[in-house]
């Protein structure tokens, strides 16, 4: 899987009011309507699936720019757009108790798009999977509470989704794209994008942590009683069944020895052991395999074995209208009234062939700064 980046934003409350939201909805059916009319419907998951895109097009639509409501507002915003308007893409999923419906809202659409049976499959397997990666095999410390799935009548899609990290007080922001499937567990990044960079982050997925995620399968691969010993040998090094085979190669001095989880799985890792998972990719997808028990295993893999994963934090915005509570400045509602009436004009004039209006929009792209700078 191909991922294309990660925002952190700030945790930030309060509603949208109504006469925002509707005119946030009106101008995001214009834009959206130009993009599909100018460069097709999978053009709109392409630049989805980019963050400096999708900020962007929250900033224009007039939301905080640096709020983690900008992503669930937005999402809602163009869930609502693409339900109105026949552009050739629908949403699944959504914030909190609508993201578990995701898999639920797949399948209808699957259904109105006619999409085949296996292609509906994949659809929820990907949202299952994206969801699972961001929550387990990079561990930031952020629990994903926002999750959208873009799909496209072709049955091609986009993921944007969104942690909560509570010691931080900040939302990171994860975007997906199918087009340029590679692998869900191997170098998923394009652009890395944010404002907070944590210590100690396990990322799996990380081309480091290649020779990590072959030695866990391995791990997993043989039976449980002996990786159990193994772990608590790491978890407890002065027990008396101290493996000799084991022990010069333990180093208590290690810097990684003290993010030992002391829950892991074992039941689950009975059942893997079981299934016999042929790649990491597999052994993820696996009910019950969450972050302490990833952690664990990796944590084999480097103290005892030295197969040492990445510990890195896998880690700019113009304004247009303003935000709804005043920042960076209070939303000129007369601006983006006449912004929707351009846009909508442009979009008419070109159906009946006088396409001088878009060319002109088009042209505003020179004059616009060619590097934006957050500070």
């Amino acid at each position: 899987m191909y991922k294309t980046g990660s925002m952190d934003l700030i945790l930030h409350g309060g509603s949208v009011p109504s006469w925002l939201l509707k005119r946030m909805i009106g101008l995001a059916q214009e834009i959206f309507t130009v993009i599909v009319d100018e460069f097709g419907v999978e053009e709109v998951l392409t630049r989805l699936s980019d963050p400096l895109f999708f900020q962007a097009c929250s900033n224009v639509l007039g939301f905080d720019w640096d709020s983690s409501g900008s992503t669930t507002v937005t999402c809602y915003v163009l869930k609502k757009v693409f339900d109105e308007v026949n552009l050739g893409i629908k949403v699944a999923g959504g914030k909190g108790e609508k993201s578990r419906k995701a898999l639920e809202e797949i399948e209808i659409i699957g259904d109105e798009f006619n999409i085949s049976t296996n292609k509906i499959e994949e659809l929820k397997y990907a949202s299952r999977m994206t969801a699972k990666v961001d929550n387990t095999a990079i561990q930031t410390g952020y629990q994903i509470y926002h999750h959208t799935v873009f799909v496209s009548e072709k049955g091609n899609w986009t993921v944007i989704q969104q942690g909560l990290n509570l010691e931080s007080k900040t939302a990171r922001r994860y975007h997906w794209l199918s087009k340029t499937l590679r692998s869900f567990v191997e170098e998923p990044h394009s652009g890395i994008i944010g404002q907070k960079i944590h210590q100690q982050v396990l990322d799996m997925t990380s081309r480091k942590s290649r020779e990590c995620r072959k030695i866990c399968v391995d791990l997993v691969n043989e039976s449980e009683e002996k990786l159990r010993k193994q772990y608590m040998v790491l978890l407890k090094p002065n027990q008396t069944f101290l493996l000799e085979s084991v022990k010069p190669k333990i180093n208590l001095q290690h810097p990684h020895y003290k993010l030992l989880p002391e829950n892991v799985n074992w039941k689950a890792l009975k059942e893997a052991y079981e299934v016999k998972p042929k790649n990491f990719e597999e052994f993820l997808a696996l009910p019950g395999i969450g972050p302490s028990t990833i952690r664990g295993l990796a944590l084999v893999a480097e103290l005892i074995y030295g197969a040492k994963p990445s510990w890195e934090d896998p880690l700019k915005f113009s304004f247009a209208f303003g935000g709804k509570d005043g920042v960076p400045f209070p939303v000129r509602r007369k601006a983006m009234d006449t912004a929707i009436k351009i846009l909508r004009e442009a979009v008419e004039e070109a159906k009946i062939g006088n396409r001088e209006k878009l060319e002109a929009l088009k042209r505003l792209k020179n004059f616009a700064p060619k590097t934006l700078i957050l500070t």
